[in-house]
């Protein structure tokens, strides 16, 4: 698709021409085998399919049939095909153009890069498919015309940072689904760790621009340093996937958990990452929330943690991207360090907030605080309140087992 989108700039026609290559794939290959260059035979063939169409409707599209016998697709030698993993960031750029609503960014992403069908992103997005395939009908009209290229310096990395952006918020849905049965979508989580894995190969091998950003706001802007502070993050969080649910998918909380079954070379990996790019570059959020990642993973228990440091951290991630969750966050750091009602505290000045105020993690945070408080009536409510909030079911059964704990 990326190859197809290069090469012809038409992002609709590129699209059906691909899913009809994948229809011919899926008889020939069945009958002949599988060809030894399988992706520069589909390639080959939805150029073909491409120029095909092209010739059919030549009379109403003479300039864009013009513009295509430059480069006609009989000339194209699948054996020449090698993957470019520019095209996939310029894929990636293209799909989080900033016209778009975020949630249209993710769905495009998705169904672009990730290759997933409609029904498969509205399964991981929990929309219905018309939603899905509305937001990407209206996405692919909004970037109609658009050239397939990486932008100018001076916008590359506003744009950067937008697909940065929609990488975290589709890792974050993998990692705790907002609905469903489950209390995370792996699928999901490791879609967006690939898509991140490649982004930073890429900018890793490229002479394109990956350091500082020329104003000066270097890394922090969404610059070389930020991808790699993301996959750090994404890895570092992903190692610990397996122990964060029971046999029957139950959660685990994080002092409950085996830590046995973390993943101890992701962690390797990731806290390398990290501090690669804490010693390179300006520091970012990505970074700043891997370092955090990074201490709570060396930890061989959460009273063992170097809770000290985690706050330090989130001070400083407070000061340079200041947010509701950052503060959340902050909030348990410090009840781990000052106590509890200093956390209590924190938390309901959140209270207020008109994103976080009445969601159920910001209540179950301050019903964990006071049960630490020993006031397990208050404790009690806000779990309820919490109950009351969340659509996801393995998080409905954790907090009325803690609510059933404390009816005792």
């Amino acid at each position: 698709m990326a190859a197809l989108v290069r090469r012809y700039d038409v992002f609709d026609q590129c699209e059906d021409a691909v899913q009809e290559a994948l229809v011919d794939a899926f008889v020939r290959w069945r009958a002949n085998g599988v060809p030894e260059h399988p992706v520069g035979w589909l390639i080959s063939v939805a150029s073909r399919r491409l120029m095909d169409g092209w010739r059919r409707d030549n009379a109403r599209r003479q300039r864009e049939f013009n513009d295509f016998l430059r480069a006609p697709a009989d000339e194209f030698d699948p054996d020449d095909y090698h993957e470019d993993a520019d095209d996939t960031i310029r894929l990636l750029v293209l799909c989080c153009h900033p016209a778009l609503t975020p949630g249209s960014q993710i769905a495009l992403t998705l169904r672009s890069v990730g290759g997933l069908t409609t029904a498969e992103v509205a399964a991981a997005l929990l929309v219905g498919e018309s939603t899905v395939a509305q937001r990407i009908s209206r996405a692919k009209r909004t970037i109609q015309g658009e050239r397939f290229e990486l932008p100018t310096a001076d916008q590359y990395y506003v744009r950067l940072r937008a697909v940065l952006h929609v990488l975290y918020l589709i890792f974050n849905e993998g990692h705790t689904a907002s609905a469903g049965e489950a209390l995370q979508r792996v699928d999901l989580a490791e879609e967006a760790l690939r898509i991140t894995r490649l982004l930073h190969h890429a900018l890793t091998n490229s002479p394109s621009p990956r350091g500082p950003h020329p104003s000066g706001t270097g890394g922090s802007s969404g610059g070389f340093g930020d991808v790699s502070g993301l996959l750090a993050l994404m890895v570092l969080t992903h190692a610990r996937r397996d122990a964060r649910t029971g046999a029957g998918g139950d959660l685990i909380p994080a002092d409950r958990q085996d830590r046995s079954r973390w993943y101890a070379d992701e962690i390797a990996e990731g806290t390398r990452l990290v501090e690669d790019s804490l010693r390179t570059g300006a520091v970012g959020p990505y970074q700043l929330e891997a370092a955090i990642a990074a201490v709570h993973s060396e930890a061989t228990s959460v009273e063992s943690t170097d809770w000290r440091q985690i706050a330090g951290l989130y001070r400083i991630l407070e000061q340079i991207d200041p947010s509701p969750m950052v503060t959340l966050g902050s909030a348990v750091a410090i009840a781990m360090t000052d106590g509890p009602e200093a956390g209590i505290t924190i938390v309901e000045g959140l209270a207020g907030d008109r994103h976080l105020g009445d969601h159920h993690r910001r209540l179950a945070v301050l019903a964990h605080l006071h049960e630490l408080a020993g006031r397990p009536r208050v404790a009690r409510e806000h779990y309820l309140a919490a109950l009351a909030r969340t659509r996801n079911t393995a998080e409905q059964n954790y907090l009325r087992d803690r609510i059933a704990h404390l009816s005792k």
